[in-house]
């Protein structure tokens, strides 16, 4: 007898499948006609199969205690970190680490310096009796912009039409190169808390030991070893390629996902040994396309994009189904009439003022918008949560009489509930920044041309050629006539004796073609010459047997002609 089989495994492929395959069916209306991104569509869908809601999707079930639950979700973030990191590596200009290394420096070095100190200021500010030394720790994990949310503002229509390609790249660089650099801040202060804390009273060594520590395992072995370890992986796996592609050893598949399998084979590697795999994979992802031959072989293919996709839109669900929401409003640590200022603070406060002020020196950002834009999405997303559970699995480590220390418990609690506030307020804040931006762009604008069109068409009717035309047909108004044309005069006379009515408008400016003309414009030079207008040319059709997708080559509908919608090797020249 068949019964049902509601299994968790069932359940989650199910929920994750047909969410993804719902949200493929609206992706194009969604990212580039409303603006809306990824991350911010899959943690709402996470909120609502969450056990807060309709209790779908168990995460604390699946893994049995908070501890595992805190493990997996670390893990599943080095992942993602560790294939984006790479893939953003791939995507920069040959030798783009070494031609903008003075950019890079500043953005890297007093800017990132200042983003860790003040938010670092703000928290402490906020949090109440919070030693400032915590306030170091938190700050530490909100400071590097995450590469994941930042490609929301780099890549798709948006970024093409109005964000310059020198600016994407370096926001590229600098969201992908500073989630490494996040380790000297943090661990900073988690040695200091360890040696100093408690009044005093933490374990042997004092500041001293503390320094030297951070010298010598955070910045020799941790960053140095793994930029170095990057660097040769990518440099051999890229000779190896070059010479198997050579000799046809290779096949296409697996050329194409050559880069996704460098970063999972690096994220072990440095997973092993202790190093950072986060930045290694970056470093890695340069030196793999140093020439450009790689990056330029993989431009009009779709497998790092569709993996891209896949693995967003799963681990921001993730969030939305893991995120400790009940903690915003009961927790010890911090009231939510404080916590929701905070959150406002350090978007505004975190990044804007610092770049604003180092703008002039950064020569990709060319005017005071730019720096705003830049100033202002710089996000805080899966890199944060990365380092809150690193933090959290090294707070274990600091014991009194095999107990876990009283304030490295205490700082646990609070940066569970502000980083993951501070990533849920940029999730929101950031993916509803652009379509509200546009919103109120082209609102005012829209409504103006309908009142002021509404006022010109009380009794008011024109005369043409053809008869007479209402000042609003059908929400359609006529081109105003300025100068010393008469308003009754909409006919215009072209050499050969041609006359033809002026052009009729919508409201947002799409000119409403004659049906006398057969669909067709008359060039100035046909009226020149006396001929009649002739019929455009018929649309491109796409190939038999190829569907052109709207962001294809040869799908733009011809009035998408100047859009700055670009094919991908037309982007990358």
């Amino acid at each position: 007898m068949p019964t049902l089989s509601i299994t968790n495994f069932n359940i989650v492929c199910s929920v994750l499948g047909g969410f993804i395959t719902l949200f493929g069916l609206v992706s194009y209306l969604c990212k580039e006609k409303f603006y809306l991104s990824e991350a911010l569509i899959s943690l709402v869908v996470g909120v609502i199969f969450s056990p807060r809601a309709t209790n779908l999707v168990k995460p604390l079930e699946y893994t049995g205690t908070q501890e595992n639950l805190d493990l997996v979700t670390l893990y599943f973030t080095r992942l993602v970190l560790g294939v984006q990191l790479v893939l953003a590596g791939v995507q920069l200009p040959s030798r783009y680490l070494k031609t903008e290394w003075k950019s890079l420096a500043l953005l890297l070095g007093p800017i990132m310096t200042t983003m860790w100190l003040a938010s670092s200021l703000l928290v402490w500010a906020m949090v109440p009796h919070l030693p400032f030394l915590h306030a170091l720790a938190v700050g530490a994990c909100v400071t590097p912009t995450d590469p994941i949310l930042s490609n929301g503002i780099v890549k798709g229509k948006f970024a093409d039409k109005n964000i310059p390609k020198d600016l994407q790249k370096i926001i590229t660089a600098e969201s992908g190169s500073n989630d490494g650099l996040g380790y000297p801040f943090l661990f900073l202060a988690l040695y200091l808390i360890r040696y100093t804390g408690e009044g005093g009273t933490g374990q042997h060594g004092g500041a001293g030991h503390a320094i030297g520590l951070w010298f010598g395992e955070t910045w020799a072995y941790t960053i140095l070893l793994s930029v170095a370890y990057g660097f040769a992986v990518g440099w051999i796996a890229k000779e190896l390629l070059h010479w198997a592609e050579e000799r046809k050893f290779v096949d296409r598949e697996s050329f194409l996902v050559f880069a996704i399998t460098l970063a999972l084979f690096i994220v072990g590697t440095c997973g092993m040994f202790g190093s950072d795999d986060v930045l290694a994979c970056f470093v890695a992802g340069n030196a793999f396309t140093w020439d450009d031959w790689f990056r330029l072989e993989t431009l009009d293919d779709s497998l790092q994009p569709t993996i891209d996709m896949l693995l967003n839109l799963s681990i921001f669900m993730w969030f939305g189904a893991v995120c400790p929401w009940q903690m915003f409003l009961t927790n010890n640590v911090i009231p939510i009439y404080r916590l929701i200022p905070l959150g406002i603070m350090v978007l505004l406060f975190r990044r804007l003022p610092v770049v604003f002020a180092f703008h002039k020196k950064i020569h990709q950002i060319e005017d005071v918008r730019q720096a705003i834009f830049m100033g202002f999405f710089g996000p805080i997303g899966v890199s944060a949560i990365f380092y809150l559970y690193i933090s959290l699995e090294f707070l274990v480590t600091i014991k009194l009489n095999d107990h876990e220390r009283t304030d490295a418990e205490h700082l646990g609690e609070v940066m569970t509930v502000v980083i993951w506030f501070l990533v849920i307020c940029s999730i929101v804040v950031h993916g509803l920044s652009i379509p509200l931006g546009k919103l109120g762009f082209f609102l005012p604008r829209t409504l103006s041309r309908a009142f002021t069109a509404q006022n010109n068409s009380e009794g008011e009717s024109f005369s043409t050629n053809d008869g007479i035309i209402p000042g609003i047909v059908a929400g359609v108004t006529r081109e105003r006539i300025r100068g010393s044309q008469s308003r009754q005069n909409t006919s215009r006379t072209f050499v050969g004796g041609i006359t033809t009515p002026l052009p009729i408008y919508e409201i947002g400016g799409t000119v409403v073609k004659d049906p006398n003309l057969d669909g067709g414009v008359p060039s100035p030079v046909q009226l020149a010459l006396g001929k009649p207008p002739t019929s455009p040319p018929p649309a491109a059709q796409a190939p038999e047997g190829k569907i052109k997708f709207p962001d294809e080559t040869g799908a733009l509908p011809p009035s998408s002609e100047g859009s700055g919608v670009r094919t991908p090797r037309e982007r990358a020249e």
